[in-house]
């Protein structure tokens, strides 16, 4: 199988509901984003890709558009957890692309929530 990966990046604000009132996440904060789409296929592309870079444009236009500078609350009509993202950008992007399965979220260097089917 091969695989291949492309990070997107983002800086937004969010607020969790749900939380204890003493938690720091359920105060408004923000994060320098990352998002990591995960590609795999079998065969490769005549071009000897799984898919090329380039194809991918659609989904850093969508990040900018809609969620780089943005309060997530606004955006989203789920709490904006990073496993709730990740499970929004695979939706969102999977039948664009098939050779999509899975998608990382990154708050901070030392987290990560993912989703895939």
């Amino acid at each position: 199988m091969y695989k291949i990966s492309k990070e997107f990046h983002f800086s937004a604000s969010h607020q969790l509901f749900g939380l204890p009132e003493a938690h720091p996440c359920s105060r408004l904060h923000g994060h320098n984003y990352v998002a990591v789409f995960h590609f795999q296929s079998k065969e490769l592309n005549g071009t000897g890709f799984v898919i090329d870079y380039r194809e991918l444009e659609p989904i850093k236009q969508y990040i900018d558009e809609n969620l780089d500078h943005r309060h997530l609350n606004y955006f989203f009509v789920f709490n904006p957890t990073a496993e709730n993202i990740a499970k929004l950008l695979y939706d969102i992007f999977k039948l664009r692309f098939p050779q999509l399965y899975r998608v990382e979220i990154s708050e901070t260097p030392k987290t990560k929530a993912g989703y895939e089917e």
